[in-house]
């Protein structure tokens, strides 16, 4: 969400002389009319020249300078307009704000005989469990059959709707609401992700993007050039977008990693950048340019929660799924929760986390992890494994 800067141009409009209160523009008729002349004696809130003033003059210079204040100066600039007005801005720019996307990708099918064939029908339906309350589906976008002797498939899926929220982690699409005779189970792996799912993009993400364009403007390939190139991908953030120069493969060369907000993109994703790229000549940066998904660290966490005295058992173990969700949601597997995210060559707090994770349960009395921060170089710490406990207070 973008900053509220309306006192800054309130405070701008006052140092051009402007009124920006009633009292301030009562004071200035006043002086006016002293300055040619007329005095009016009777000047109580009361009085009906006042109220006439007031009414024809005054309120409609209220609305004036309001509309100034809070809607034509902070519309003006990149840096504080909003929604269409941004979007003008952005045109000017040579950038278009990106629309929303379905996420798409594979679903591992496993069946418990491999004896002869056998069909998943297209439109089958495959759910996450419920996180924060919601449920997301994705379903098969065409017949598959299992040949005679195979025991697993990959089947690919698109998500019930647009938006990043699909983009779950591994082992989250696991549920089939419906049990398909011969399966035994269905499961998204780790890059399971063909095309990213994507929301409309938000007015901070434009205006990265619109701000990138200065520096991307020339098209001589320099890092500006390529995060424009590269963030035209829905899903894709300048954020989450790292350059690594100095040559990685000898002189000549240069890597792009790429990271999601949530899951990771497979090898035909990358592979897609990478054409778009090369393709079109872009090699500023070197002859051998190479887009990769950004290198992780395995971690095990365990977490103990102690509940508030007197929890009930059926809050205990939401308690301790909500804990669990919220956790992941740091580790960029779901973003149905906000905490704050890990991100490369950072270091990540296990203490703020734990702070987060209390002002949104209140049912949780203390957290205690059993490591400390994450300090992590040019890779991103994701979860090996996630054990979390609730105990009584």
């Amino acid at each position: 969400m973008a900053e509220d800067h309306s006192t800054d141009f309130q405070a701008l409009v006052q140092e051009a002389g402007i009124p920006t209160t009633e009292a301030a523009a009562k004071a200035e008729w006043q002086a006016m009319l002293e300055a040619e002349g007329s005095v009016v004696s009777n000047d109580s809130s009361v009085s009906p020249f006042w109220r006439l003033f007031y009414a024809i003059v005054t309120q409609p210079l209220m609305w004036l300078v309001n509309l100034i204040v809070t809607q034509w100066l902070p519309n003006s600039f990149v840096k504080t307009a909003t929604g269409g007005h941004l979007d003008i801005l952005a045109w000017g720019a040579n950038v278009t704000r990106k629309g929303a996307v379905k996420a798409k990708g594979n679903i591992l099918f496993t069946r418990s005989d491999s004896t002869g064939t056998l069909t998943v029908a297209a439109g089958t339906v495959v759910e996450s469990p419920p996180i924060n309350g919601t449920v997301y589906r994705v379903a098969t976008v065409a017949e598959a059959i299992f040949a005679d002797g195979e025991s697993q498939i990959e089947i690919e899926v698109e998500a019930e709707n647009t938006g990043e929220a699909y983009n779950l982690a591994a082992g989250y699409y696991a549920v089939l609401p419906a049990p398909l005779a011969g399966i035994t189970s269905a499961s998204n792996t780790s890059t399971w992700l063909t095309t990213p799912g994507a929301d409309i993009e938000a007015d901070d993400d434009l205006r990265d993007r619109v701000r990138n364009q200065f520096g991307a403007v020339n098209q001589w390939h320099i890092d500006s050039g390529y995060l424009a190139i590269v963030t035209e991908y829905a899903g894709l953030h300048i954020r989450n977008v790292f350059i690594e120069h100095d040559a990685p493969r000898g002189p000549g060369t240069a890597n792009i990693y790429l990271l999601l907000d949530t899951g990771e993109p497979d090898a035909a994703f990358l592979t897609q950048v990478q054409d778009h790229i090369m393709l079109n000549g872009n090699r500023g940066l070197g002859d051998d340019i190479q887009v990769l998904s950004m290198p992780s660290t395995q971690h095990d966490l365990v977490v103990d929660v102690y509940a508030v005295s007197g929890l009930p058992s059926p809050d205990k173990a939401q308690l301790r799924s909500d804990v669990e969700q919220m956790i992941r949601a740091a580790f960029r597997e779901n973003v149905d929760y906000t905490p704050t995210l890990t991100f490369p060559d950072s270091r990540f707090s296990l203490s703020r986390l734990g702070q987060e994770l209390h002002r949104q349960f209140v049912n949780a009395d203390d957290i205690v992890f059993d490591q400390g921060s994450i300090v992590n170089g040019w890779a991103i710490p994701r979860l090996n494994s996630l054990t979390v406990t609730v105990h009584g207070s």
